[in-house]
């Protein structure tokens, strides 16, 4: 007879990161303040969300330490967002994901947005071993040091 296993989920950053960026609106928000759109209601007119989702995503993604609000004005109190420290390590990934969705997911190519590097060329990211420079692909031989669950941690009492 079998038994059924109790699932005990790998303790895991990519866990850790979805539970601060897996949402639409926080990564839209991220976009828009990657390309430079900073202002709430300019955040809003270019995301779609409404007014109340999308101050709760801001204010997750400041709690967060991703981004950082700017006083611009002080009568009345007026704020920008900016990325900070954390939030610029995504850009990269951001533009991974959108390179991502226009080869895969769009199935509109003439309205897929051309971006270009300062080299002139069309972006492509790639991500690439620091060490040795190899591209990191699914072929790629990567191994975790360990492989802790959930179960693990409360055994240590973590």
């Amino acid at each position: 007879m079998r038994r059924a296993r109790t699932p005990d989920p790998r303790v895991c950053s990519i866990d850790a990161a979805m539970k601060v960026l897996g949402e639409k609106w926080a990564m839209l928000a991220l976009r828009e303040i990657t390309f430079g759109t900073r202002r709430f209601d300019e955040i809003v007119f270019n995301t779609g969300a409404t007014r109340n989702i999308l101050a709760t995503r801001l204010k997750s993604l400041e709690a967060a330490g991703v981004i950082t609000k700017v006083q611009y004005e002080t009568n009345p109190a007026r704020y920008e967002y900016e990325l900070s420290e954390a939030g610029e390590q995504l850009f990269a990934i951001l533009h991974s994901i959108r390179d991502w969705g226009d080869r895969y997911v769009r199935t509109d190519p003439e309205n897929v947005a051309v971006f270009r590097h300062s080299c002139g060329e069309v972006l492509r990211p790639e991500t690439h071993c620091a060490a040795c420079g190899e591209v990191l692909d699914s072929d790629s031989a990567v191994t975790a040091d360990r492989d802790m669950h959930q179960s693990d941690l409360a055994q240590t009492g973590s």
